[in-house]
């Protein structure tokens, strides 16, 4: 297990990977960012990677190559963060929508809103699993694990604000 830091305007982030994928990309303020007893500090090819993807998005643009992750959590919350990653650069989705999508794919009738608004706030891959497009029904910007500030500053990179 490895880590690097990247700058960013949004401040410090923490990325953190295995030999394969990346497993982490936390803010500074986030409870996650100091717990990395078991992780080497090192420049592997998958955080100098995330690293250049964060340069371009940094830059107001949607990278054109995706990063290789591994999202761990349970089932639910996979499928959660699933969806997260097909929101388009630039574009929204609610917690809401969400929920149907999952409750559509299931054959049932309802999916709880807020059990997704809690997977969304377990997202431990920030920006790359863009929990930052999921906003409120109506349009109002809501729970995010880095902050409002920094989610309303994510969404104007995009042009969503």
């Amino acid at each position: 297990m490895y880590y690097t830091y990247f700058s960013s305007q949004l401040g410090n982030l923490m990325l953190t990977a295995n030999c394969s994928a990346l497993i982490g990309l936390t803010f500074q303020n986030d409870c996650n960012f100091k717990t990395i007893t078991n992780h080497q500090y090192k420049e592997t090819n998958i955080l100098t990677q995330t690293k250049k993807w964060l340069d371009i998005y940094f830059n107001k643009k949607e990278p054109k190559f995706s990063v290789e992750i591994c999202l761990m959590g349970s089932d639910f919350q996979k499928e959660v963060w699933e969806i997260l990653c097909k929101i388009p650069f630039g574009a929204t989705i609610s917690y809401g929508e969400i929920a149907q999508a999952i409750a559509k794919r299931r054959n049932i009738k309802r999916m709880s809103a807020q059990a997704v608004g809690k997977a969304v706030g377990s997202n431990k891959i920030a920006i790359i699993v863009p929990c930052h497009r999921v906003i409120g029904s109506n349009g109002s910007l809501i729970g995010y694990a880095g902050g409002l500030e920094k989610k309303s500053t994510l969404l104007k990179l995009e042009g969503v604000l």
